[in-house]
Formats: C-alpha cells, structure tokens, sequence
C-alpha cells in the first residue's frame, strides 16, 4: 500500500509538466548533453548544512552518497542536496532538474510528481540502474513535502 507521500494524487503540476514535455521531446544524444548542462546548475550546499548529521538526510538506496535538506518558507519549499558532481553527475543533474521544478513551490507541487516521472525523464538513456536510487530521491522529496504540509 502507498502512502500519501509516494502516490500521485494530483494533476501533474505545470512546472513539472514542463520539464516532462521538454525531455519527452529529446533524443538520447540531446538528454545526454542536457544532463551535463543540468549537472553544472546544481545549487551549493549552503554551509549550515556541511556541520550537522547526515543521517536523516541522507538516501540510503542511492549507489552515490546523496544528501537532500528540505526547507520550507513562506508556504513554499526549497531543496538542497550534497552529492560529489563530479563523481555523479548524473544524480546531480537529475536533482538540478527535479530542483528546477519543485523548488519555491508549495509541497503540493512535489507531492504531485507523477509516478513514472523518473522512467519518463530517463528515457532512452540506458541508466536503468539508477532508477531505484532515482525513484527513492523522488520518494525522499514527496515525503519531506508531505511533513511540510501538515506541519504547515
């Protein structure tokens, strides 16, 4: 049985509906390069985060240690995450384009990244091993944004 955080309740949001549509459109050559630009526009880690334990934070079914801080403000959320870009620059590209949707958005918007959104945007790329620690970053963000909600 899924929880709320994991289901798609929703429509999919307009921000998120954009990034699909974008990469839908995409052969593999042209991802694969969107991918390195991605990779490049993660946002830093702001340094309150490089002091305090990890371990709430950090997604455990990923092959990279990856690390994602929510925050909520002004009924909007904003993620952050620490993964080494260059040793994984993929998964940063991956949350840089996921971050582009979602963040200084309300958590319904991440709560309703449709199921499939991983296996759409990863399409045709041949990274298939990625999928579960993709999807479980996925699942990490809708949970966050799910706390979020209630909290708020």
């Amino acid at each position: 049985m899924e929880s709320n955080a994991e289901s798609h309740a929703g429509p999919v949001p307009a921000p998120v509906e954009k990034v699909l549509r974008r990469f839908q459109s995409m052969g593999r050559d042209e991802k694969m390069q969107a991918l390195v630009q991605f990779s490049k526009k993660l946002e830093p880690l702001p340094p309150k985060y490089e002091s305090i334990d990890r371990s709430n934070y950090t997604i455990p079914e990923c092959q990279t240690r990856v690390d994602i801080f929510p925050e909520m403000h002004d009924g909007v959320m904003h993620f952050y995450a620490d993964v080494n870009v260059r040793q994984s620059p993929t998964i940063a590209a991956m949350l840089a384009i996921i971050f582009s949707a979602v963040n200084e958005q309300p958590p319904q918007v991440t709560l309703d990244i449709p199921a499939d959104f991983v296996r759409t945007l990863m399409d045709g790329v041949g990274l298939h091993t990625r999928e579960v620690g993709l999807n479980a970053m996925v699942a990490r963000l809708k949970r966050y944004a799910a706390q979020a909600a209630s909290a708020g």
